[in-house]
């Protein structure tokens, strides 16, 4: 899957809240400052290009939609990170989680019941 640009990523967190949009629908979801329009306009063109986004026609007028969803893309980028970074080893993640002390008790008894039934399910 390709990675996105931080702007592009930006951009698909917005189409994946509103669905469906027009340009100026994007940009009504930006914080201010509001980047210029046609910024916004040529980010979404290379999203297109990149397949991630399509779009329907309204004379010349485009309105815009993901082709990807959220969750697939989020399970491409941590396959990434995890492959480039980890050695693919779910060991080396939790390893690194549990040194920077970053998982409260409660995090890790729900980490712990997680890695249980997912051992069970690969013993039936």
């Amino acid at each position: 899957m390709t990675e996105l640009t931080k702007a592009e990523e930006k951009i698909m967190k917005i189409l994946w809240r509103i669905e469906r949009g027009f340009i100026k629908d994007i940009l009504e979801q930006y914080p201010d400052p509001k980047p210029p329009y046609n910024s916004v306009s040529t980010i979404v063109r290379v999203l297109v290009q990149k397949e991630i986004v399509s779009y329907t026609a309204y004379g010349k007028t485009y309105q815009y939609y993901p082709l990807i969803t959220k969750e697939e893309y989020r399970r491409g980028q941590l396959s990434r990170l995890v492959s480039d970074y980890y050695n693919n080893s779910l060991k080396q993640v939790v390893n690194f989680f549990s040194e920077s002390k970053k998982l409260d008790e409660k995090e890790l008894d729900e980490v712990m019941r997680m890695l249980k039934d997912l051992k069970s399910k690969n013993n039936d």
